[in-house]
């Protein structure tokens, strides 16, 4: 992979010596996840989105479901400990993260903001997430993300 194609989702995972496998397809920013996973002949239940939320309370939370699934904001509210949370527009999502929409990734993002997997992530060796920027998706251990974002782990879904 030329430098230039490095994502900050990259950088950050090699400098925590996280291991982890880059895939990237025409960048696409219609493409559904389902389609992503079609592109890059995987599972689409270890192909996971991240959403941004933000609570009535003001705060901003973080959730990555599989791409199959919708957030349940109901349980994400109850995971986060808040009476309810909604999705940010989607012009908020650059400024507020350092990611555009097909290309939001739970790393590296501007600030940390608590952040929820859900639970079937652990079903696997190995999931998909977005590596920052449309068109790139990084495989790595679901423990690892977790890690590195520290992620809580719930049941978020639908």
């Amino acid at each position: 992979m030329k430098k230039e194609d490095k994502t900050n989702v990259m950088r950050v995972l090699e400098g925590k010596k996280i291991s982890y496998e880059s895939h990237s397809y025409e960048s696409d920013p219609t493409l559904s996840g389902e389609q992503i996973a079609g592109i890059l002949k995987e599972d689409k239940k270890k192909v996971f989105k991240t959403l941004v939320t933000q609570a009535k309370s003001g705060a901003y939370y973080v959730f990555v479901v599989p791409v199959t699934d919708e957030l349940d904001l109901k349980k994400a509210a109850k995971a986060a400990n808040e009476k309810a949370v909604s999705m940010i527009k989607q012009k908020e999502l650059l400024p507020l993260t350092g990611y555009v929409h097909g290309g939001c990734s739970p790393v590296g993002m501007k600030k940390q903001f608590p952040t929820f997997i859900h639970e079937t992530a652990l079903n696997y060796d190995t999931i998909f997430v977005s590596a920052g920027k449309v068109g790139f998706q990084i495989e790595l251990d679901p423990n690892d993300l977790i890690a590195v974002a520290s992620c809580k782990v719930a049941d978020i879904i639908c």
